[in-house]
């Protein structure tokens, strides 16, 4: 079982930027598809942004323009790097290793 550790939520303004990191306790971290999903109030977890085991990055509609992901293949790490913000984008925010799930981080865009 791999630990994912989340960091990087938070408060933003309408507009803002924040980026959220998952450090991952993984052997042959760059072997495995990663990814980054969110759960509002009320709704169901839906995906944000995944890097396939292939590379191929996929986004949801919503955030494509405005949000990134990326690695850091030294460092074990990846991230969510978002732009734009909007009220709609608040949610919890997990990242997921294969099959393993970060504790999520809040992130809270005020109008």
């Amino acid at each position: 079982q791999v630990q994912l550790v989340e960091s990087g939520g938070g408060l933003v303004q309408t507009g803002g930027s924040l980026r959220l990191s998952c450090a991952a306790s993984a052997r042959t971290f760059s072997n495995s598809a990663m990814g980054w999903f969110r759960q509002a109030p009320g709704k169901e977890r839906e995906l944000v942004a995944i890097i396939g085991r292939d590379g191929n990055i996929d986004y949801a509609d919503s955030v494509k323009g405005r949000f990134a992901i990326s690695t850091d293949i030294a460092k074990n790490t990846f991230y969510l790097q978002m732009n734009s913000l909007k009220p709609e984008d608040t949610a919890v925010y997990y990242c997921k290793y294969n099959l393993d799930w970060g504790q999520g981080t809040q992130v809270t865009v005020s109008s």
